[in-house]
């Protein structure tokens, strides 16, 4: 049987300071862009990015963040050992999705008539 995933937390106080002050800059960026609301709109839109990219970066710089980065790497290298079909690969199973739901659209439009037919004519003697 497997083990359960372990759950893995932010454990020193430095992560812990960095993360909090990127959820600050975060929150902060957006009440700067509506404490500005009375300046130009590209001054609010400069704000708003330094502030989120300052953001971004200190969670960059976290252990998260770290741990965020390596599985994006990883997650590429798996990407790139995929084998992708051909076009004639492709195209070939899109048909064969194609006729598979016309097929089963025509099996349930036949089921629903069928059934129709049973309760109404059948069973409950309403003629249409």
């Amino acid at each position: 049987m497997n083990a359960p995933a372990s759950v893995e937390t932010v454990s020193t106080a430095a992560d812990k300071a960095k993360l909090a002050l990127a959820g600050v800059l975060l929150v902060g960026s957006v009440v700067a862009f509506y404490v500005l609301g009375q300046k130009d709109l590209w001054l609010r839109v400069v704000v708003l990015l330094v502030l989120l990219l300052a953001a971004a970066g200190m969670f960059l710089v976290s252990e998260s963040g770290r741990q965020l980065i390596a599985f994006g790497r990883d997650s590429w290298r798996e990407v790139l050992k995929v084998v992708w079909p051909t076009r004639n690969e492709a195209m070939q199973m899109t048909g064969y999705v194609f006729a598979f739901v016309v097929v089963m659209a025509l099996f349930l439009w036949l089921t629903d008539l069928t059934l129709e037919w049973v309760f109404y004519d059948l069973i409950l003697g309403w003629k249409r």
